[in-house]
């Protein structure tokens, strides 16, 4: 029995060799596919009882570009059902599917092969406008409503409402500091409101500005000529090419498709069974026909050509309302992560609250009712509450990873989430793609090997020179074929690449050409040999089977162009991977023309050239033709891939050269040195890869490198290796002992891999507990882009594969190290910025209020004070340590692991609170009561006391003595919190390793402004004489200006001291207890 007669494979690709062809019309247009797996195999809800996993069923379900992405498809698709009910009655009108073609050129003034005309386009241009939909409700009662309650803000309004209830009615008499703290409270929630509209305007533009990065070009046919439009400028009529990996700009009608064109219409349809591409409709419903292409859909495989039909509002895309907008999504893990913690502290501070409350009901009130009245408890309670929770902190976060997105746009990377940033900074395996990622994807055919001989494209041009100089003078009638012409002929033809029009005037390595990179030098190698553009004039393409990931060859059949119509002759020109067309071929061409039978010697001389090529990096193609029939049967593509399973005729060996981007082995040796191993992932030859990969840095040593040999099928221990290459047939076959030891190593190179292969790479590694990004820029690896924790994909790659990534480098893959590096930035600054707010703006607020419930002596930091500590002078500090700059060993530390490494641990928690936290608490404490000693004021008279002071001691005097002293404990936290600003800075380093100023690499500037407007505010509030006599603040004396400044140094000094032995002593205890 045939082979393409058994039973599909568990996975079935749309590409496959094996798939079953498509029907004909009468009118010899192709019709809708007829596979044999379109509703089993192919599709993820398929009915037959054996499992498939979703992820590896293609198309994978693809990812859609937004700021922030929403996988949630059975959602969507739930969703999408309720609006394409709503639509339908809309789209009844439309008739483009029903039409026929001529009648499609008709109504839309068109040319059949010349497209529109320039003046028609920019006519139509006017008339209907871009292509781009209409935003949608900005929804700004929502926002505004965000902006004052979002964060802290309803803690703080609901805390402003209490205070201001405790001034009247409560107050008896009403206290003048009630209305001042309420007042206070009032205007730092409108601030944060303020604060928050301009972050959000702010960050709204810097993504904004980074989704106008995206490449949008589109190929459209206009008189006559192939040329790239931006897809804004697309209009009805405009004949649009589309090629695999595409994404549909506009609404179109397909015109002419190849046997394997297949769309993905997930975005539309929530459905992931792809849907084959036809020329006449299938479906009376403008939506299922398959004969549109409807924007926002993606060309898995094949090549069609369209008609646009529609353009921006007017697309289904743009009709369905629900999909035009963002879609919604939650918070990001590292946000999540905040949140804990600041539950744990809000539990924390309601406990406390409710201890108070329920000591003041059921003690002080009976026992010392004069002690704390109603609206003291209001005010200590309020007080203790915002002050405890940082409220600097969601701004601190959302600053830190603006700034952090602002610093990507710099450096031409684009993050589509803010989970994006937080993921780099633990990612600890890179798979990277070869083609256009590691290398430059400038390829150049370097050397032509064709009838036992090698050439270099400038001898194959010299020797067609004279060949056809000869047929010129000798016999000028004959037609000789040459084996070298037939090289022109094959890479020339079997191509789908094009010259755009736009710069043919150019010289021909300066010409952009529209295609991939290996068909790009295969294009300019046939031109250099001969005009390919009356090369094709002279040929008609009757059938065509795209270059894909599975079969790894290309196909098209050619008959001459002035062939009669009664005469059937065809040639089969296929191009691909020469370890798989090799095989089938039985023939050679030989110089003279002649087709001789391909000997064993011969074999075994092209699998010596392709191999020595290979180890030098070099690209191997081969060429090879064969003369046929066209087909005729109801299953065409089946028919040419069993033509083309034997009977090859040899034409020749190309070998192209992609060179390694000239920065790659710098990156390799910077990511190496934080610990993230990085890995070659690529289609090409095994030696290809292995060589490619020694000159990126990516294999150290190749005279170390292992086989699949070396892995052992039983359990191993004690496994130490370094380099390994493996194919991806040779993956296929390892079990999970042999996984476990593969994911050991240092240095891997996978090659031939597939799809698929590229898929379970990334699930294996992230099974053994490895944080994955994945880099790539084809079609083939959209999927592992899409199941990787970060997909990783270029500027220049295919539509499919930016859409399934998360982040878009732009320019090179050197933005990696940049990347990396900042996503440890965030984590790093949002420590740093929690670790400076705990100590003064919770732990040494906390103490004050404890003392005066449960120890009986007056309130040592009045509630007002808190409030300015904690909304005023720390948080303006707090946001500054947000623009910290990457200390120098962020990049030599291992990455976090999420799992172990949290936000706020033990360690941090201890750092903040049981060290400088107790030392700043301590401090002010001796400081104030000291200040109350000297003035005759004895702590003993004040302990447990609960206001029944001996009577020698003035009530009003004491009380004035307590201002101070409560000045002077604000002080005291203030100055000493300038120092712990600048201990905080660095994790690691000392202060003198990353300096504030003077050193562009790590200053931070905006430190000393925050400082500045610490001291500002407290002389603001305590120096002013209206305002000391409202909110009982007094003028400090200067002795206390300076004492906490020697503290303050001392606490600095004291921490440079711990960095010191964390550096030093990098495993002692110093360095597990550091934060």
């Amino acid at each position: 029995m045939d082979k393409e007669g058994k039973r599909a494979p568990r996975v079935h690709y749309a590409d496959d060799e094996d798939r079953i062809g498509s029907d004909r019309t009468p009118g010899g247009h192709t019709r809708r596919l007829s596979r044999q797996s379109s509703s089993s195999s192919l599709s993820i809800h398929s009915n037959h009882t054996r499992t498939i996993q979703p992820e590896t069923a293609l198309p994978i379900t693809y990812r859609t570009l937004s700021i922030e992405v929403d996988e949630d498809l059975h959602k969507k698709e739930k969703a999408v059902k309720r609006e394409k009910e709503k639509t339908t009655v809309d789209l009844a009108d439309l008739k483009w599917h029903t039409i026929s073609i001529d009648e499609l050129y008709r109504r839309l003034s068109l040319s059949e092969n010349q497209g529109l005309s320039e003046e028609q386009a920019k006519r139509r241009l006017g008339e209907y406008g871009r292509n781009k939909m209409t935003p949608p409700p900005s929804g700004l009662f929502g926002k505004i409503m965000g902006y004052f309650l979002g964060g802290f803000g309803s803690i703080l309004l609901i805390a402003a409402i209490l205070v201001f209830v405790a001034w009247k009615p409560l107050g008896d008499p009403p206290a003048t500091a009630n209305l001042a703290l309420a007042i206070v409270l009032v205007a730092v929630f409108v601030i944060q409101a303020a604060f928050n509209a301009w972050q959000d305007w702010s960050s709204s533009r810097v993504m904004a500005s980074i989704g106008t990065m995206l490449p949008d070009q589109c190929i459209v046919i206009r008189d006559g000529q192939h040329t790239s439009v931006t897809a804004l400028d697309l209009v009805p009529g405009d004949l649009i090419v589309i090629k695999q990996g595409n994404k549909l700009p506009a609404d179109v009608r397909l015109i002419d498709v190849s046997s394997d064109a297949m769309f993905d219409r997930a975005i539309l349809t929530g459905e992931s069974e792809p849907v084959a591409a036809s020329v006449e409709h299938t479906e009376d419903n403008y939506l299922e026909t398959h004969n549109i292409g409807m924007q926002g859909t993606h060309c898995i495989s094949g090549s069609c050509l369209g008609v646009c039909v529609a353009t921006g509002d007017n697309t289904v895309f743009g009709r369905i309302a629900k999909l035009t907008s963002e879609p919604k999504t939650g918070m990001t893990p590292l946000q999540k992560e905040i949140l804990r913690f600041v539950l744990i502290i809000s539990l924390f501070i309601a406990v406390v609250v409710i201890l108070i409350i329920i000591l003041w009901a059921a003690w002080l009130r009976k026992s010392y009712p004069d002690w704390i009245n109603v609206p003291l408890l209001i005010v200590d309670c309020v007080s203790c509450a915002v002050a405890f929770i940082p409220e600097g902190l969601p701004i601190a976060l959302t600053t830190s990873l603006t700034i952090v997105a602002n610093i990507m746009r710099k450096n031409k990377i684009l993050c589509k989430s803010l989970k994006t940033v937080e993921t780099l900074g633990a990612v600890s395996v890179i798979c990277s793609d070869k083609t256009g990622t590691l290398t430059k994807n400038q390829m150049v055919v370097t050397d032509i090997y064709a009838a036992g001989e090698e050439y270099t494209p400038e001898a194959a041009r010299d020797l067609l020179a004279v060949i056809r100089s000869e047929k010129n003078i000798d016999t000028p009638n004959k037609k000789r074929e040459d084996v070298m012409d037939q090289v022109r002929i094959v890479s020339g033809l079997c191509n789908s690449g094009e010259f755009d029009a736009s710069t043919m005037h150019m010289s021909l390595h300066q010409r952009k050409i529209n295609g991939d990179a290996t068909d790009q030098a295969a294009l300019r190698l046939s031109e250099s040999l001969g005009s390919v553009a009356e090369l094709r004039q002279s040929w008609k393409k009757s059938f065509e089977i795209a270059f894909n990931s599975k079969n790894k060859f290309m196909i098209r059949l050619y008959s001459p162009a002035d062939q009669r119509p009664s005469s059937n002759n065809t040639t089969l020109l296929i191009k691909g991977a020469p370890d798989i067309l090799l095989p089938r071929c039985n023939t050679l061409l030989a110089d003279n023309g002649d087709i001789i039978n391909l000997t064993e010697q011969q074999r075994r001389r092209i699998e010596h050239v392709k191999d020595t090529w290979s180890r030098q990096g070099k690209r191997v193609i081969l060429l090879a033709r064969k003369s046929t029939m066209p087909p005729f049967s109801v299953n065409p593509e089946k028919e040419v891939l069993v033509a083309a399973r034997q009977g090859l005729t040899f034409v020749g060996l190309v070998g192209i050269v992609d060179p390694p981007r000239d920065e790659i082995p710098e990156v390799v040796r910077i990511l190496r040195g934080a610990s993230i191993r990085i890995f070659m992932v690529t289609g090409d030859f095994k030696l290809t890869a292995q060589a490619i990969a020694e000159e990126c840095g990516i294999l150290s040593n190749i005279s170390m490198v292992d086989e699949v040999s070396a892995l052992s099928r039983e359990t191993k221990h004690g496994f130490e290796r370094r380099s390994i290459v493996l194919s991806g047939p040779e993956l296929m076959t390892l079990n999970a002992n042999q996984w476990d030891q593969l994911c050991q190593y240092q240095e891997i190179v996978f090659a031939r891999t597939t799809p698929e292969q590229k898929l379970r790479i990334v699930k294996e590694f992230q099974a053994r507990d490895n944080i994955v990004g994945m880099t790539g820029d084809g079609v083939n690896d959209a999927p592992s882009l899409k199941a990787a924790d970060i997909g990783i994909a270029m500027g220049s790659g295919s539509d499919i594969a930016i859409e399934a990534a998360d982040m878009v480098l732009l320019d090179s893959f050197a933005a990696i190290v940049e990347a990396v590096q900042y996503g440890r930035l965030v984590y790093d600054n949002l420590k740093k910025t929690i670790v400076y707010l705990l100590p003064a703006g919770s732990f040494s607020e906390l103490w004050p209020v404890v003392t005066n419930v449960i120890f009986g002596i007056p309130q040592i930091l009045s509630s007002f004070l808190m409030i300015i500590i904690c909304c005023f002078t720390d948080c303006a500090a707090a946001i500054t340590l947000a623009y910290e700059k990457p200390e120098a060993d962020v990049l030599l530390r291992p990455p976090r692991n999420p799992k172990k490494d949290r936000l706020v641990d033990t360690k941090l928690i201890f750092h903040a609170y049981f060290y400088v936290g107790l030392l700043e608490c301590f401090l002010s404490f001796t400081m104030a009561f000291w200040y109350m000693e000297r003035k005759g004021v004895l702590f003993s008279a004040m302990w447990l006391k609960y206001g029944n002071m001996d009577p020698k001691y003035d009530v009003d005097y004491v009380t004035e003595v307590t201002n101070t002293a409560s000045s002077i404990y604000f002080v005291n936290l203030v100055v000493m919190q300038l120092f712990n600003l600048l201990a905080t800075r660095t994790r690691h380093l000392s202060l003198f390793q990353q300096p504030p100023i003077l050193n562009k690499e790590t200053q931070n500037l905006l430190l000393f402004p925050a400082m500045l407007f610490a001291i500002v505010v407290v002389f603001i509030f305590c120096y002013i004489p209206s305002l000391q006599r409202t909110i009982l603040t007094t003028e400090v004396p200067v002795e206390h200006w300076f004492l906490p400044a020697a503290f303050g140094l001392g606490l600095l000094m004291l921490d440079e001291g711990r960095k010191y032995c964390v550096r030093r002593w990098p495993n002692g205890v110093l360095a597990r207890i550091a934060w």
